[in-house]
């Protein structure tokens, strides 16, 4: 009980403060800079748990630091979490560091978690974390199937209250992608025709052998909820976006920041929108494929070469593609961009056909009324202060929905028919099975 009213008051004293700042209604734009944070005396910071600290989770633990005192770090690897619990910028030598993450979800004294694991964890430790009171970031993609946008969509209904941030910083570029966002949703360049999607091939690499489980890896619980496997270096750690058992490959890797951006952009990011049609009969896979799947288990099995087109139901077209420039392009009757995280270009750019039409009442509009700032600070206001996130888990799912219904045409190797309204593939019983996935014993995704 000690620990639990300790958790309250504190919690009590971050919402205090955002009132006596006038934050939460009368100053739209008081900075929660790293600054502030930071002088803060550490009994009013959030305290965090940080599960998965890899190399991107490292980074992320890093950015959060700046906000709250990490008081946990968990990884499946026991190198990671050490290097984590004792890197300056994180653990400082001071955290806990723990290889199960349900020890850090018990943790009453914890206020937010960092996930930034394997994608088929997220969901399900994202799930248990709301559960249990806790603020969530969640890194991307957040799902590994469309069965697990519906699982995320309900337990985050569920918890209004708690604060749930998607690490699509992209949606937090001013100058670039926001502006890009605001040109298209504006009409600026008329009504749009087509938006092609590049987000690269997937590498291809194998026959990989079969190798000793590191010591200090749990590669039982590193699995999770995908089908055992023998363990081999490149299917761990960054190298799980290859395959399939664990993630999207590129669908799910650059397609959720680009898709992202497209959809947001195409004001198509809403309940009940998407495609209507997925043509995937363009698509190669680096082994073969036999009903879907890869038959063989030693090499990156993820597409390596394709070209997915989405028809929506008012005729824009979607290529999400491995070809060209990785980037988005946006195509429409009076003039084309292209925008990626190095530059934003296109004639409309060049004469500035924006000038007056992208003010800070615009980006605090695309911002959900909170004044544009780091993708962490707003993650950190919004625990303050209440509201959805920039990048909040609802809007992203339907960018989710593309990316996964793009990964099964591609594995099928046809076109698919989509209901986004009832969020089913119509017409094809083999496409639909692959909405979902069988689960190991002992690896289920809570339902609430």
């Amino acid at each position: 009980m000690q620990n639990v009213q300790k958790r309250t008051n504190r919690r009590d004293a971050l919402k205090a403060a955002a009132v006596a700042t006038g934050a939460v209604a009368a100053t739209p734009y008081f900075s929660w800079s790293e600054k502030a944070f930071a002088n803060q005396d550490k009994n009013d910071r959030p305290n965090i748990g940080c599960i998965g600290v890899g190399s991107m989770g490292s980074g992320d633990a890093r950015g959060h630091a700046n906000f709250g005192n990490i008081v946990a770090v968990c990884d499946v690897d026991e190198r990671h979490a050490l290097r984590a619990k004792n890197d300056k910028r994180i653990g400082a030598g001071k955290a806990d560091a723990y290889g199960d993450y349900r020890k850090v979800l018990d943790r009453k004294d914890i206020d937010t978690v960092s996930i930034v694991t394997p994608d088929h964890w997220h969901i399900k430790i994202a799930v248990e974390a709301l559960e249990a009171g806790k603020h969530v970031f969640v890194q991307k993609p957040l799902t590994l199937t469309l069965e697990e946008n519906q699982l995320i969509r309900r337990a985050c209904e569920k918890h209004p209250e708690l604060a749930f941030l998607v690490g699509t910083q992209q949606r937090s570029d001013r100058n670039k992608f926001m502006r890009a966002v605001n040109m298209v949703q504006k009409g600026l360049l008329g009504k749009i025709k087509h938006v092609t999607v590049g987000i690269n091939g997937s590498p291809t690499g194998g026959p990989f052998p079969v190798a000793d489980v590191p010591k200090e890896l749990d590669w039982e619980m590193w699995q999770g909820q995908a089908p055992a496997k023998d363990f081999r270096e490149k299917r761990c750690h960054y190298q799980f976006r290859w395959w399939y058992e664990y993630s999207g490959g590129k669908f799910t890797d650059w397609g959720a920041h680009h898709v992202d951006i497209a959809m947001w952009a195409l004001d198509k990011n809403g309940a009940k929108q998407g495609p209507t049609s997925i043509d995937g009969t363009n698509c190669e896979h680096p082994v073969k494929f036999e009903n879907g799947n890869p038959t063989v288990e030693d090499s990156y099995n993820t597409s390596h070469k394709f070209s997915v087109i989405h028809t929506f139901d008012d005729g824009i077209t979607m290529d999400v593609t491995s070809h060209g420039d990785n980037g988005i392009t946006f195509e429409g009757e009076k003039g084309r961009i292209f925008v990626n995280r190095g530059k934003i270009t296109g004639t409309p750019i060049e004469e500035n056909w924006d000038k007056d039409a992208y003010t800070n009442d615009d980006v605090s509009k695309l911002y959900k009324g909170k004044p544009h700032e780091g993708h962490k600070n707003n993650f950190y206001r919004c625990i303050r202060e209440g509201g959805l996130t920039v990048s909040d888990p609802f809007s992203h799912i339907q960018a989710m929905s593309v990316c996964h219904l793009s990964a099964i045409a591609a594995r099928l190797n046809r076109k698919l028919t989509w209901d986004p309204a009832k969020e089913m593939i119509i017409g094809d019983d083999q496409a639909a099975a692959m909405q979902a996935r069988k689960r190991r014993s002992g690896y289920e995704i809570l339902e609430v």
